[in-house]
């Protein structure tokens, strides 16, 4: 399961049935869990004096893809899948099945939910928080600094259930509420209100979110997109999504 060619640290925890692919490196203080694989040309851990000596911790069932880079000092739950060429800093701490798309760059000191789906060339500032169930899509950016460069750095919030649709920039400490879409190609410099649809740059509110509909013909809502779009979701969070969807939406 171990590469001849991979280097993987006496000092590193590896589960059951881990495997760690061609020219890829484990570092000392990595714990990595069962039922993982690690593709080629990764680097595990890379050590880090900001990450103040803490493990980095894999969860069981991780798909880590080739060329990407994890730091010392972050933990993330099980089922944990990238794409290609991924790097992420040190202490993120995010829940489970998160999905970091190709390309796509965490820089540290984040706290991130369960289920987060973030696709290719998304950056994710410093201090941001993302709760669960958030969709990223590409080259979505999550600012830090109000006035760069400078050493006060305020995250962006991103609440349950948000779409953050591709080429949008969200500015420091600015919160974008539960159930809402941000259209793409937006800039947002002011908080969004739950279930609302906002675009442009500056953007601004369109109209609530239940007012768009899906182009299949069938004349329903898209959104909360919870009510018909299930694919990768696990039984009984689906079913708990419909029971609310029968009582609330």
């Amino acid at each position: 399961m171990i590469h001849q060619t991979a280097i993987v640290s006496d000092k590193a925890q590896l589960g059951r049935n881990v495997s760690v692919g061609p020219f890829s490196i484990i570092h000392d203080d990595v714990v990595i869990g069962d039922d993982s694989v690690i593709e080629s040309h990764c680097e595990i851990g890379y050590p880090t004096k900001l990450a103040k000596d803490e493990s980095l911790v894999l969860g069981k069932n991780s798909l880590i893809r080739s060329h990407s880079v994890f730091y010392q000092g972050s933990v993330f739950g099980d089922s944990l899948v990238t794409g290609h060429r991924v790097t992420v800093r040190e202490h993120v701490k995010a829940g489970k099945n998160l999905q970091i798309g190709t390309l796509s760059d965490f820089q540290g000191d984040c706290v991130i939910g369960n289920y987060v789906r973030t696709h290719s060339n998304v950056h994710i500032g410093k201090h941001s928080k993302i709760c669960n169930f958030v969709w990223i899509f590409p080259y979505v950016v999550l600012t830090n600094d109000p006035h760069p460069p400078s050493n006060y750095l305020v995250g962006v919030t991103i609440h349950d259930y948000a779409v953050i649709a591709t080429m949008s920039v969200i500015l420091p400490g600015i919160s974008v509420g539960k159930h809402s879409l941000i259209a793409a190609h937006s800039m947002v410099n002011k908080d969004v209100p739950e279930n609302m649809v906002v675009g442009g740059s500056p953007a601004k509110i369109i109209c609530e979110v239940e007012k768009i509909k899906l182009k299949d013909g069938s004349g329903n809502s898209a959104y909360p997109w919870i009510k018909h779009f299930h694919r990768g979701y696990p039984p009984e969070i689906v079913k708990a999504w419909l029971d609310e969807s029968d009582n609330s939406f």
